[in-house]
């Protein structure tokens, strides 16, 4: 491919345009300050109809090929004398000749606004629909014109018209190198991601390959730490709405995505409080101002500066209480006005509330050279799916705790235990090396805060090794284990337990979380 890359960076006068677009919207005033400039402009079906409506000369693009628009549409543009007039290089002599010979005329500026394939398949259109959506004339006017930058500039989306319109008024309708070259690059980031899309929906398997394109973009204040330039791609409008406090962080983002799943775990009236991507506190009750006041008081001192997140409207007597606490973000499905404007009254607390959002089912993340994916853990281990394995049963209670406390090891970075009471997060022991430190952990913790661990229950996210936690969990009157299973030596732990009247159910699951 000949590409005249030392081209001078001059102005090139803009003299003919090619539009074809589906949203109209503001392409008014780029039609009008076209002819303002003496362009001339050829276009196509319903953009020629709505240019002949503001008064505006323009040539039919059937005109100029002598074809009209077959196949139902779908067929309109691809043609030589369009192509030709956009891929020809003015730099080279052969070009020239055949476009002479052809009475190709140069096309020196292409609109194109794509049909909205993404749209029609959220509106739950059929699939005749959806196909009908995929553009072909249009993605291959956006690639041509792009290619070709040195010699044309490419409007790829309805988003560019003022910036178009800006640079028309600038250069008084002619465009240099630079520009095009950056509108080119949106144009390619404008088809790239217009079949990705198509793909992902033809694509019946998720991980026959990666590929993913998210066009918002929105800068945070930093990364993970100040010196690290940070961005979040997504529409955050879908999932929540920020009702007072000051801009989102990186690290902001982290704790809310665990504090969402964490908490989507519970049905009745529950509140968490996380510190880096962890519960430091969370507690399920009938109301929620005792499920606030029991989370706060699993780790009072982790709590200052933490993420809370309920899954209920936050009164005024919760808001009261909250805002004692210093806290980065409260996260909720709905607040009571007055307790709305009580939690407002800290300038930089960020409060936002929730909205009914389905979160993708697959994860990834970068590692080394390339990507990892993997599908999310939907798992949640109930009741049937617990296999007691001792001689001693939980009890009715313990069943309860032993399922509260499994739902959060398995959002708990690993290695983890957790100990809790009357669905209660007693302590959490995490990020461990080894099982035995993330209990001995867990256990320094709820006896600093002075919790009775007396007829607490422990979860484990990964089978016990040896018999050695057991040991150590009963020594402090813990009750009722809960784990996988699946270690060589389980018949140690399962010995121990059935000597020392202890209940143990294993669940077959492992929940790591790295």
């Amino acid at each position: 491919m000949h590409l005249n890359l030392k081209t001078p960076n001059t102005l090139k006068k803009i003299k003919n345009a090619l539009i074809s677009v589906y949203n109209k919207n503001g392409l008014d005033e780029i039609i009008n300050r076209l002819h303002q400039l003496n362009i001339n402009i050829y276009s196509t079906g319903g953009t020629f109809d709505f240019i002949q409506r503001l008064g505006v000369p323009a040539t039919t693009v059937e005109s100029l090929t002598s074809y009209p628009s077959i196949l139902g549409g779908r067929v309109k543009t691809l043609h030589p004398k369009v192509f030709g007039g956009i891929l020809g290089r003015r730099d080279e002599e052969d070009d020239r000749q055949q476009m002479t010979e052809y009475e190709i005329p140069e096309i020196d500026l292409v609109i194109v606004d794509l049909y909205p394939f993404e749209e029609t398949l959220a509106s739950g259109a059929n699939e005749q629909e959806i196909i009908e959506k995929i553009d072909i004339g249009g993605i291959s006017l956006i690639r041509a014109a792009a290619k070709n930058y040195i010699d044309v500039l490419i409007v790829a989306s309805c988003t560019y018209y003022d910036t178009l319109l800006r640079l028309l008024d600038t250069h008084e309708g002619a465009s240099d190198l630079k520009d095009r070259k950056h509108f080119a690059s949106h144009a390619f980031n404008v088809s790239s991601h217009y079949d990705t899309a198509i793909f992902k929906h033809f694509n019946d398997d998720e991980f026959t390959t990666f590929k993913q394109s998210v066009s918002d973009r929105k800068s945070l204040r930093y990364g993970e730490n100040p010196h690290q330039k940070g961005y979040y791609f997504g529409n955050l409008d879908e999932v929540f709405e920020q009702l007072h406090g000051k801009k989102i962080s990186y690290n902001n983002l982290i704790d809310l995505d665990a504090a969402v799943n964490l908490i989507n775990e519970f049905e009745e009236p529950t509140f968490a409080i996380l510190k880096h991507n962890n519960a430091c506190g969370i507690a399920s009750r009938e109301s929620l101002i005792s499920a606030w006041k029991d989370a706060l008081a699993s780790d009072p001192i982790s709590a200052f500066g933490g993420v809370l997140i309920t899954n209920r409207l936050v009164d005024v007597i919760c808001a009261e209480e909250i805002n004692k606490l210093f806290c980065e973000i409260i996260l909720a499905p709905k607040y009571e006005n007055n307790a709305l404007e009580i939690l407002k009254s800290k300038k930089n607390r960020i409060v936002l509330q929730m909205k009914a959002f389905d979160f993708p089912e697959v994860q990834f993340r970068s590692a080394l050279n390339g990507v990892l994916v993997q599908e999310k853990d939907f798992k949640t281990e109930i009741v049937d799916d617990f296999k007691t394995v001792t001689i001693a049963s939980p009890s009715k209670t313990e069943v309860e705790d032993l399922i509260f406390a499994n739902k959060i090891v398995k959002h708990t970075k690993s290695n983890t235990i957790v100990l809790a009471k009357n669905k209660q997060l007693i302590a959490t022991g995490v990020g461990q090396t080894s099982r035995v430190d993330a209990l001995k952990q867990a256990i320094q913790k709820a006896e600093l805060f002075g919790f009775e661990l007396r007829g607490a229950v422990m979860a484990s996210d990964a089978f016990l090794p040896f018999a050695d936690s057991v040991k150590i969990a009963y020594k402090v009157g813990i009750t009722a284990v809960v784990q996988p299973g699946g270690s060589v030596r389980d018949k140690d732990s399962i010995e121990y337990c059935n000597e020392n009247k202890m209940s143990m159910v294993f669940t077959g699951v492992r929940h790591f979380k790295h």
